[in-house]
């Protein structure tokens, strides 16, 4: 039995002593808290802590096991480094918000009970909103609030497979379920709306970006991670899970490589990363979770330095678009060598972090003779190279002089890139540390010639056709026409056109309905009806007949 007091309760409760903190103790705790969290969760046992009764259900809140703590450590670990990234950040607001959003994630993560995970599923949808809508402004508000529709829907499968699973009899113990029960189908649902897989993953490129350089970062570690969490933990071996994966693999690099805003084509990159995870999830084999969940670790991280080296590119330069950059690594070197290795890791690069994750779920694709999941999961790979190891590098911080010299960020800025740069690279060269927090044990060796060699071919090849295609590939301003155009453009324009006229339509249709029903009823009543009454006040009889006339008029309507 372990503690009753939450880890995530340090950096939700704490979060709201920062609007009471001076200059001077904001840091201390905004570096504090996740430190505190972080040490509480490294230390826990295997366990679960005595349960709160509820109605008739015990909630659970903390279970510690391995594949819960893999991911509460990884969110804290990005609580504390996005911390020291902002540490320069004006909004206390956004500050506030992160901090809750890293405690609701580390909530679910440690959650033993259905109740207790959609209450912090729910704390990350409302937290993550606010961290947007704390830029201020009209679009960010609207931005905001587009995103917390979509994750108030999502939310709303996830609870209405809850109680249907309940209903069921069921209880709220967390654990794995079928996507052939409605239960299960509308839990699943639930989570791929917060995984970003499509057709609903628009919102992540809508919405990341309009974050602040900093608000950015901590976006794009929790939400979407929680989602393969929950995916690892309930859905493990899903079948239908392999082909969402792979359509999001080749969705977020189509949309990635036609971008023209530096950190859309990051944001496009997180669902192509996420597409890797779900691929492994839905194989369910111990080396595709251990893959999965290697993954989703190394991802936060270098995912997290990809886009503080972006946010520091906008820090400095207030640019965001690809076509406005270019030449910056003449004034901005430690960004740009901390852009790179990021970029190295999400592409697979031997001796970085993604090396090791990635190619533990091709190798269970491999062991379970997927020989058509194993190709596309290599020619991804290839992908990856293009969009987010070479495009993003290559046009922010080389091609063209763009003119401008920004000096690297601030100094806490600097050491947040190059901390999460030093765990890929130790990572990518002593994975056994990782190896050690994984769910299942590893004998896995990623680093042999032939998987060597053969990854530095596929890379060397991916780069020359980037090269090749260079003059083809000229950086222009872009508009991406996603799903979203659906709900953002076409309904409303067709609600607007459409609407007068299905008004027009309903309101002659119930006049006809009316003269009709009148014209029965008096034909009725003047032939039954007392003729002496005819002129005057309707009799009892009459009023009867009229009613009969009218149900029976409405049981017809119904049929």
């Amino acid at each position: 039995m372990i503690s009753a007091f939450p880890p995530a309760a340090v950096l939700v409760l704490g979060a709201f002593l920062l609007p009471m903190a001076g200059w001077r103790l904001r840091p201390v705790l905004m570096l504090g808290l996740p430190l505190v969290t972080l040490a509480l969760v490294w230390g826990m046992p295997d366990g679960r802590s005595p349960g709160l009764l509820l109605f008739d259900y015990e909630l659970v809140l903390v279970r510690s096991d391995p594949l819960g703590r893999l991911f509460a450590i990884a969110f804290a670990l990005t609580a504390f480094a996005g911390a020291l990234f902002a540490l320069r950040q004006k909004s206390g607001l956004e500050l506030m918000s992160a901090l809750v959003y890293a405690g609701g994630a580390v909530g679910v993560a440690l959650a033993g009970d259905l109740i207790t995970l959609f209450v912090c599923w729910e704390i990350m949808a409302l937290a993550s909103s606010t961290v947007i809508a704390s830029v201020g402004g009209e679009r960010a508000i609207r931005v905001a609030m587009r995103y917390f529709t979509i994750h108030v829907f999502g939310g709303s499968l996830l609870l209405a497979g809850i109680l249907v699973h309940l209903a069921g009899g069921g209880g709220i113990a967390i654990g794995q379920l079928t996507a052939g029960s409605l239960a299960g189908a509308l839990i699943l649902a639930g989570v791929l709306v917060n995984a970003a897989a499509p057709p609903i993953s628009a919102w992540l490129p809508d919405a990341y970006p309009e974050a602040s350089f900093s608000g950015t970062v901590f976006l794009s570690a929790f939400t979407t991670k929680a989602a393969v969490y929950v995916l690892i933990r309930m859905f493990p071996g899903t079948e239908i899970l392999v082909p969402i994966g792979l359509f999001m693999i080749f969705y977020g690099i189509i949309y990635a490589l036609l971008e023209n805003d530096m950190r859309r084509i990051l944001a496009y990159s997180i669902v192509n990363q996420v597409g890797f995870m779900v691929t492994g999830v839905g194989i369910g084999t111990e080396m595709a979770l251990n893959g999965a969940a290697a993954h989703a670790f190394a991802h936060i991280i270098y995912k997290g330095l990809l886009l503080m080296s972006a946010g520091a590119v906008l820090y400095m330069t207030g640019k965001r678009k690809c076509s406005d950059l270019g030449g910056l690594f003449q004034s901005m070197p430690v960004t740009t060598a901390c852009g790179i290795v990021g970029a190295l890791a999400i592409s697979s690069f031997p001796l970085t972090s993604g090396f090791v994750s990635k190619s533990m779920i091709s190798q269970a694709a491999g062991d379970e003779y997927l020989a058509l999941t194993w190709f596309l999961l290599l020619a991804a790979s290839a992908g990856v190279f293009l969009h987010a190891g070479i495009k993003f590098p290559w046009f922010v911080f080389f091609q063209k002089d763009s003119g401008l010299r920004p000096p690297d960020p601030p100094r806490n800025m600097q050491a947040a890139m190059i901390f999460f740069a030093a765990l890929c690279i130790g990572i990518g060269i002593w994975p056994e540390p990782l190896y050690a927090l994984l769910p299942y044990p590893v004998s896995y060796a990623p680093y042999t010639v032939p998987h060597v060699i053969n990854m530095l071919q596929l890379l060397l090849f991916s780069g020359l056709a980037f090269f090749l295609m260079l003059p083809l590939m000229k950086r222009t301003l872009t508009i991406t026409l996603d799903t979203d155009w659906i709900y953002r453009r076409f309904l409303p324009r067709a609600i607007h056109r459409i609407g007068p006229a299905i008004a027009r339509a309903d309101a002659r249709a119930r006049r006809f309905l009316l003269d009709t029903t009148y014209r029965l009823v008096g034909n009725v009543a003047a032939r039954y009806g007392p003729r002496s009454q005819a002129a005057g006040p309707w009799s009892t009889a009459r009023m009867v007949l009229v009613v009969v006339a009218m149900l029976g008029l409405y049981v017809l309507m119904t049929l």
